[in-house]
């Protein structure tokens, strides 16, 4: 039988909803997606998409890590852009925390993010 664990963490912003951040199960790790938040204050940290998506990156990176896996692990993500034309900006941050051997990704526009974010990024990774 699987086991469904809910993965949590103080060095990622809390769940905005009625959802968990991650959940854990059968060597793999599902995790929600990820705005730019301040963990501390639950809010934006900055207005730029460059500072939401290393923040956003740097929130999934402690999530994984709170599950016991990593980035390393990750193997698919999806990059929601509230403005595709942020794209190169959002993909050369991104580049930084996936340097080698990144994982599948797909990137859409949305018409919106939770509390205005430009940019929300979900993984699933193996633990």
């Amino acid at each position: 039988m699987s086991v469904r664990n809910i993965v949590t963490t103080e060095k990622a912003p809390k769940a905005i909803g009625p959802y968990s951040v991650a959940i854990q199960t059968d060597g793999f790790v599902f995790c929600s997606g990820q705005l730019g938040l301040d963990p501390a204050t639950g809010d934006l940290v900055a207005a730029d998409v460059e500072s939401q998506t290393r923040q956003s990156l740097t929130n999934l990176k402690n999530v994984l890590e709170s599950a016991g896996s990593g980035l390393e692990k990750v193997v698919k993500t999806t990059v929601f852009l509230k403005d595709m034309a942020d794209f190169p900006k959002m993909n050369a941050i991104y580049g930084e925390f996936f340097s080698s051997n990144p994982p599948a990704r797909s990137t859409v526009a949305v018409a919106g993010l939770p509390k205005g974010g430009l940019v929300e990024i979900e993984a699933t990774a193996l633990r």
